[in-house]
C-alpha cells in the first residue's frame, strides 16, 4: 500500500536560534528541509508530500523544491498557530488518501526500511507510531524535588513517522477540534477516540533537529552513514 506524508514546517525554530526557519539551515550545505524530503522523495511507496508551510517561506521553499528536483511535493498549506492546527489544515486537503503518514520536517534521518514496518503495522491495526525504549533512568520531579523513580522498561521515546488509515486520523483530529483538545502528538489524539497504537521500534539516529547543539549531533550521523567514522 501506498501513502502519503504530511511534513508540519511552519515553525519558527526560536529555540535554534537562527532567526529564520531552521529547516533552511544546512547540514553538508544541505538545507535540513531537503535532507527530509528526499527520504520520501526516493521511497516507491510515497504518493505524495504535503508541506504545512508559514506564507513567508513559501517563495524560498520553492525555490529550493526546484533546485534539488523534488517533485512529489503535491501542495504548500498555510500552517496554523499550533502544529496540530497545521496538520489539520493540511489533512483536509489530502485528497484519495487511505494511509497517512504526519512526519517532523526537521527528523531528517528516518530510514526508509522503518517507515516501511510502520506502514506495515498500520496497515494492520489502523494506527501506528515510531519510537525507542529509554536508556535513561526517568523520575518524577515538581519543583526540582523527585518524587519518585518511574519503571522504565515500559517507557518509550516517541519519533515520527506516525501512521494511521485516513478515516482514523480524521475522526481523532474532528473530536481534537469539537472538544477544544489540544494534543502531544498525532497519536494522543487518536488514544482519545479511543483506537490503539501500536509502537514500531526505530533507531536513536531518528533525532529532532531543536536547538543549536542538535546540529552537531546531526552532522556526525552523516559522517557516519557515509563512514567517515
Amino acid at each position: 500500500m501506498g501513502y502519503q506524508v504530511i511534513l508540519p514546517a511552519a515553525g519558527q525554530g526560536k529555540r535554534m536560534g537562527a532567526g529564520k526557519n531552521k529547516l533552511l539551515l544546512e547540514l553538508s550545505a544541505i538545507p535540513i528541509l531537503i535532507h527530509t524530503l528526499r527520504v520520501f522523495e526516493e521511497d516507491e511507496k510515497c504518493d505524495g508530500i504535503i508541506l504545512a508551510i508559514h506564507p513567508q517561506d513559501e517563495a524560498e521553499f520553492n525555490v529550493l523544491l526546484k533546485q534539488y528536483q523534488i517533485e512529489k511535493v503535491k501542495g504548500l498549506v498555510p500552517g496554523g498557530k499550533e502544529r496540530q492546527h497545521s496538520i489539520h489544515h493540511a489533512l483536509k486537503t489530502v485528497k484519495d488518501g487511505e494511509m497517512i503518514l504526519v512526519h517532523d520536517a526537521a527528523r531528517p534521518f528516518i530510514r526508509k526500511e522503518y517507515i516501511h514496518r510502520l506502514i506495515k503495522a498500520a496497515e494492520e491495526t489502523g494506527a501506528a507510531i515510531i519510537g525507542v525504549p529509554a536508556k535513561d533512568t526517568m523520575k518524577t520531579v515538581r519543583n526540582r524535588t523527585v518524587l519518585g523513580t518511574v519503571e522504565r522498561s515500559s517507557l518509550w521515546a516517541v519519533q515520527t513517522p506516525q501512521a494511521f488509515r485516513m478515516s482514523i486520523l480524521l475522526e481523532a483530529y474532528e473530536n481534537a477540534e469539537s472538544e477544544n483538545f489540544l494534543g502531544t502528538d498525532d497519536a494522543s489524539l487518536v488514544e482519545r477516540i479511543p483506537h490503539p497504537v501500536t509502537v514500531v521500534e526505530g533507531d536513536y539516529d531518528n533525532i529532532k533537529l531543536t536547538t543549536p547543539e542538535d546540529l552537531f549531533f546531526a552532522e556526525a550521523i552523516l559522517k557516519k552513514r557515509k563512514g567517515s567514522f
